[in-house]
Formats: structure tokens, C-alpha cells, sequence
């Protein structure tokens, strides 16, 4: 009996359970979870303490999300910062550039501490437990919420920090800009350098000194293609600049030598005819200095005795010099050939000016010992000019124009008188009629320049 009724009893509880179990398969799937018997105890699974638990947790989680953000925008920004700060010290390295890159250095150590504790304060709170305390909750939030406050100061510093740079990161900046742009032009210099002395060789001119100032660039080149990593920014600037300038240099005097060649050729053919025309000329001097002698009083010509002696002499060292520059010509010596083709036109300059100072001089004794009044009238009309110059607009003369004046006008009377003389000296009348032109042409300038000042 009893397990007549036992039977049914077991059935019926069956039944029952079967039942449950439909129930709950039909029921939404937070509900079943809900109504699992281990949902409310035990099992591992979390315990639920109420809504003011899961706010703290919600404020636990914020205030480690807005310390994640901040964390990674403080790291962003010594990221960013780090590669200004390298290119300064890259291409600076004076005392402003080092004390940036110490500052930025301590500035580091701070965002290391902070950083640290940052996640110091993560690593201690687990906010995804399942038996996570209120307090704790509470607890984590605070600490979490004292690293981001801590991590945006320090953001704020660093962000003062990079306004600081300003200057020194644009100059870094606008170096680099320039590296590469100054590398490669130094390099298609050279080679432009190179092309053109193959050019001049195959002409049949040596060029040998450009060719060793071109070699002499190799160890330049192989600095500056080892680049700024080795050398630094502002070194493998000045060596672009460098080896840029120098072989510029040797490409234009590459690209003008066989001009430069033609035009010493002229010259040795134009310099060797105007020494032999001076051999003439100079022959013609002591004729010149007889005339002179016969006519005129030694004052006259004293000065001019030397001048035939020392005409051939000058012809003479002219000469040889040529010769040497013909020979430097021929052996492709350029500069010895530009330096005595000066000096020969140096020596030729001289001995003309003196040969014609002998013709010169004979020309003018003759005028004047036949009119001296031109001389005079010429020598007067340039005193009154000045004098009018100096009067004008006034009732006496400023004392220094006057007294200058009238002093020209005294040296010129002493002038004339000397011509009464048995045997005048007109050379010295000359020379004195000269000194007062250029007397009253000094007080027209000097009045013409207060006028223009005034003005």
C-alpha cells in the first residue's frame, strides 16, 4: 500500500518537475537566469547587493575610463613632443637647445611617477569581480579619479612645455625642410662640375688644378652622403653648402677655360705689338728732349732726362715677361699667364705715359710760350666763376670761399709776373695756372653741395 501510494506520489512529482521545465524554456532568457536556483546563492556566480552597489560600480568604472583617457592622451602627447624635442637637439646644440632637452627629460621622470600611478591604482581594483564591495567600488573610484587629476596636470605642463619651443622648433624645423633639397644640389653640382671638366679635357686642355680641387671634394661627399644620423643637421648643412659652392666654382672656370685660353692667346699677340710700338715710340723721346733743351730752360724739361733710359728698360722687362707667360700659356699654367700678362701691361702702361709726357709737355711749352694770355683768361674766367657762385644771394662772401679765392687770385698774379722774366719757366706757369682751375673748382663743389644740402 504503501508503495501503491508511493507509485503515484512519485508520478505526480515527475510530472511536476517536467512541467517546470517547460515553463521556464518558454519564459525570456533574463528570466530564466533569474529564476535559477543558483542564481541567488552560491555556485561562483555573482552576488547581487542592490542598485546603490551597481552605482558605485558604474562610478568606478567612469573614473577608470576617463583615467584611461587621460593616460593616453598624455602619452600621445610626450610622443608628439619627443620627436620635436629630437629634432631640435638633432640640428641645435647650443645652450638653449640643451637646457629644452633637460627640461623635457625632468618633465619625463613626472610622467613616468604619474603614470605609474595611474597603474598602480588599476591593477588594485578589479571593478569586473563579482563580490565587489561597495566601499571598494567607492575606494577605486576615488584613487582612479586622483591618478587622471594627476595625469591632466601633468598633460597641462607638458602642453605649456611644447608652446615654449615655438622658435627653436621652427628654425630645427626649416633646417630638415632644407637638408635633403641642399644634399641633393650639392650632388648634381658636382656632377655638373665633373661633366664639364670631361668636357674641357676633350677639348685638349689639361685643366689639371680644377680636376685636383674637384678630387679634394671626395671625403666632403662621403660625409655628406653618410647624412645627418652621423654628423649632425647643422654640420651636413655647411658641408652641402660646402662642396655646393666649391664645385660651382670649378664647373664655371671649367665651363670658361677655353675662353680664358683664347683670351690670353689675344692678349700675348696684343701685348707683344704694343711693346714693340713703345721701342718706337721711346726712340723718338731724346729728339722730343733736344727740342725742349734748345728752347726752353731746364725747369722745363729737367724732370723728363730719365725718361728714355728708363722707356727701354720697362720695354725690356715687358718682354720678358711675355715670354714667361707664353711659356705658362704652353705648359696650361693659367693664373702664372693671367699674373705676367699684368705685369706687362702694368710696365707698358707706365713707359706710354712717360713717352707721351715727353710730347705732352714739348705741345704745351709751345702754346703757351706763343700765347700765354689763353692760359690766362682760361686760369681767370674759372676765379670769376667761383666768385659769382659765392656772391650769390649775399652781400659779402662766406671767409670760406673767399679766403680761398682770393688766395687763387694772388698765386695767379705771381704766375703772370714770372713770365717778365729773362728766361721764364713756363712749365711752372703751367702748373700753377693748373693748381688755380683746380682751387676754384673745389669752392664751386663745396658751394654746390651747401646749396644741394639746403635744399
Amino acid at each position: 500500500m504503501t508503495a501503491t501510494h508511493t507509485r503515484p506520489q512519485a508520478k505526480a512529482s515527475v510530472g511536476s518537475a517536467v512541467k517546470d521545465v517547460l515553463v521556464l524554456m518558454l519564459l525570456p532568457v533574463p528570466l530564466v537566469v533569474a529564476a535559477l536556483p543558483g542564481a541567488f546563492a552560491g555556485g561562483g556566480t555573482r552576488r547581487w547587493f542592490g542598485g546603490r552597489g551597481e552605482n558605485q560600480r558604474a562610478d568606478a568604472q567612469a573614473a577608470k575610463d576617463a583615467a584611461a583617457a587621460a593616460f593616453y592622451e598624455l602619452d600621445t602627447a610626450q610622443r608628439d613632443l619627443r620627436i620635436s624635442i629630437e629634432t631640435i637637439t638633432a640640428v641645435d646644440s647650443s645652450p638653449r637647445a640643451r637646457k629644452v632637452a633637460e627640461d623635457f627629460a625632468a618633465l619625463g621622470r613626472r610622467i613616468d611617477e604619474v603614470s605609474h600611478e595611474y597603474i598602480t591604482a588599476v591593477d588594485a581594483h578589479d571593478l569586473d569581480r563579482d563580490d565587489l564591495e561597495p566601499s571598494a567600488a567607492a575606494g577605486a573610484r576615488t584613487q582612479l579619479t586622483r591618478a587622471k587629476d594627476e595625469l591632466v596636470r601633468v598633460k597641462g605642463e607638458l602642453d605649456r612645455f611644447a608652446q615654449g619651443l615655438g622658435t627653436l622648433l621652427s628654425s630645427a624645423e626649416t633646417q630638415l625642410a632644407r637638408l635633403a633639397p641642399a644634399v641633393e644640389r650639392a650632388r648634381q653640382t658636382l656632377l655638373a662640375a665633373s661633366n664639364a671638366l670631361d668636357a674641357v679635357r676633350a677639348s685638349g686642355l689639361r685643366a689639371d688644378d680644377l680636376a685636383a680641387r674637384l678630387a679634394s671634394l671626395a671625403p666632403e661627399l662621403t660625409k655628406m652622403n653618410q647624412g645627418a644620423g652621423q654628423h649632425g643637421v647643422a654640420e651636413t648643412l655647411q658641408r652641402a653648402d660646402r662642396v655646393l659652392r666649391d664645385a660651382e666654382a670649378v664647373r664655371a672656370e671649367a665651363d670658361q677655360l677655353p675662353e680664358r685660353a683664347a683670351e690670353i692667346d689675344r692678349r700675348l699677340v696684343s701685348l707683344r705689338t704694343r711693346a714693340q710700338a713703345l721701342t718706337t715710340r721711346a726712340g723718338q723721346v731724346e729728339p722730343v728732349l733736344s727740342e725742349l733743351r734748345r728752347r726752353f730752360s731746364a725747369a722745363c724739361w729737367q724732370d723728363l732726362q730719365p725718361v728714355p733710359e728708363q722707356a727701354a728698360v720697362n720695354v725690356r722687362q715687358a718682354e720678358a715677361k711675355l715670354a714667361e707667360a707664353a711659356e705658362a700659356r704652353s705648359e696650361q699654367r693659367w693664373a702664372d699667364a693671367t699674373s705676367r700678362l699684368s705685369t706687362v701691361r702694368a710696365l707698358l702702361n707706365t713707359t706710354d705715359e712717360a713717352v707721351s709726357a715727353a710730347g705732352d709737355r714739348l705741345q704745351r711749352l709751345d702754346a703757351v710760350a706763343k700765347n700765354p694770355q689763353a692760359e690766362i683768361e682760361r686760369t681767370r674766367f674759372a676765379i670769376r666763376d667761383a666768385q659769382r657762385l659765392a656772391m650769390a644771394g649775399r652781400h659779402t662772401p662766406d671767409p670760406r670761399h673767399a679766403r680761398p679765392l682770393d688766395d687763387a687770385v694772388a698765386r695767379l698774379e705771381r704766375a703772370i709776373a714770372g713770365l717778365d722774366e729773362r728766361h721764364p719757366d713756363y712749365w711752372h706757369f703751367l702748373t700753377e695756372t693748373e693748381a688755380v682751375r683746380r682751387t676754384a673748382n673745389r669752392v664751386v663743389s663745396a658751394i654746390r653741395e651747401e646749396l644741394g644740402g639746403g635744399a
